[in-house]
């Protein structure tokens, strides 16, 4: 389980580097989608599953967003966007500092 833990670190750090270095959030999710079997029935497996739903939704959001620009609307989506990924990261790598599953009570 130390391993699997290790490797959502490294996910999470991925995606936090995303901001700077985009390619990084894509090596983030495939990373997470290679290591979760590893993790299956651990409570390490909700933190891959939290990252790689983490990396659907704000692709959908970034999607959302940059068409929505035509109505200006988009930078608000955008916006949003962003702020919802640094929540999930921050409150993804807390819990996993603390050894917890991301949902439910431990």
């Amino acid at each position: 389980m130390e391993e699997a833990k290790k490797w959502a670190n490294i996910v999470y750090a991925l995606q936090a580097l995303g901001f700077l270095v985009g390619i990084s959030y894509i090596a983030a999710v495939i990373v997470a989608y290679m290591k979760q079997a590893e993790a299956r029935g651990t409570w390490v497996e909700s933190h891959f599953q939290w990252q790689i739903m983490t990396f659907w939704y704000s692709l959908l959001w970034g999607i959302l967003g940059a068409v929505a620009m035509m109505w200006m609307v988009g930078y608000v989506i955008l916006i949003a966007a962003m702020l919802w990924i640094v929540y999930r990261i921050v409150v993804g790598w807390v819990r996993l500092s603390e050894n917890r599953p991301v949902y439910g009570v431990s």
